[in-house]
């Protein structure tokens, strides 16, 4: 009977084995030596799957994300989207079979600054409209549901507005799987719970799996049908709601605020208890660099020269503002 079930229980969307992943060096490899930025990470997702990922800043969700996104190379039997790498198959993602939307609409501009929102004097009819192969039915659903007005102009509407464009034209496309990474931060109330509506819908009646990191909870209760939660790059826990709502008696809100807190609560006892013996965690990790020889150290000098492309300042700080600067030269 349970090899019948077996065979019957559909293959995952999303599957993820012993995922470990670091940034890497100057030369496209991790540093030797270097921790792990993502380890000991496995999941797996199935059609219909509403995945909500969660999480502290810096806990590796949009590095996750961007992973399964194809953005970034792992090995091909670590990830496997719709039983393909989502790195080496371009094919998934000009398909519109895997389909990631995150970060701000922003572009770079030489000499005038990175992250540089979109504001190009085109309106929001020419930019919808000119995406080809699109269901006209399925194109006039988002923009009645994203309350799209055509006549926007990119250079004059709010941020807000701006983003229902940017979701209204990843969505025109059917998906398989879709990747969410905050993209419903600048959107209202309204805007957000009609989305969240569509994409449930896409899931119970198309079979599309969807993972969805936020930190906003707001009418999120009976929306996801999978709980991720992950801390320092490493998986937490990773269950169905109803098992989720089953472990607590509070909202969804005050759940994840219980495991942050802990979570939190327990880094705060770490530094304590290293400021207890006599180095400050700067100075731990300053020192320690320069006594082994981490690779990651040594990297740091070859990657700085001084200045980063497009802007007309240099990232050299000074020595009190060490971490004002993502290049620092270490000496």
């Amino acid at each position: 009977m349970a090899a019948k079930e077996a065979e019957q229980r559909p293959n995952p969307t999303v599957e993820i084995k012993n995922l470990r992943f670091t940034y890497p060096g100057i030369d496209g490899h991790p540093p030797p030596g270097s921790t792990p930025l993502i380890q000991d990470f496995s999941l797996s997702l199935f059609p219909g799957d509403r995945c909500l990922l969660v999480g502290s800043n810096g806990a590796g969700k949009t590095t996750i994300l961007k992973i399964l996104g194809g953005k970034h190379l792992v090995e091909p039997e670590m990830v496997r989207v719709l039983g393909r790498s989502a790195f080496h198959d371009t094919a998934l993602t000009v398909s519109g079979d895997l389909c990631y939307l995150g970060g701000e609409w922003r572009r770079e501009v030489a000499f005038a600054g990175f992250e540089v929102s979109f504001q190009m004097d085109v309106s929001a009819e020419k930019m919808i409209f000119g995406v080809a192969g699109v269901d006209p039915q399925r194109r006039d659903e988002l923009i009645k549901v994203l309350s799209v007005d055509l006549s926007w102009r990119m250079h004059k509407v709010s941020d807000g507005q701006r983003r229902r464009v940017q979701i209204c034209m990843g969505l025109l496309k059917p998906f398989k799987v879709l990747l969410l990474d905050e993209i419903t931060v600048d959107l209202d109330v309204l805007a957000r719970a009609d989305l969240m509506k569509f994409l449930k819908k896409e899931c119970q009646e198309c079979g599309a799996t969807i993972i969805y990191a936020t930190h906003i909870f707001d009418g999120l209760e009976d929306w996801p049908s999978y709980m991720v939660y992950v801390a320092h790059g490493k998986l937490q826990l990773a269950m169905p709601m109803d098992k989720v709502k089953e472990m607590s008696n509070l909202s969804l809100m005050r759940t994840v605020e219980s495991w942050l807190r802990k979570e939190r609560d327990e880094d705060r006892r770490k530094r304590k208890d290293r400021k207890a013996k006599g180095l400050s965690e700067f100075e731990n990790q300053v020192e320690g660099t320069r006594a082994t020889g981490d690779p990651v150290h040594v990297a740091s000098r070859a990657l700085n020269n001084g200045w980063a492309g497009g802007r007309m300042h240099s990232t050299i700080a000074g020595e009190d503002n060490f971490f004002l600067s993502s290049n620092r030269v270490l000496r």
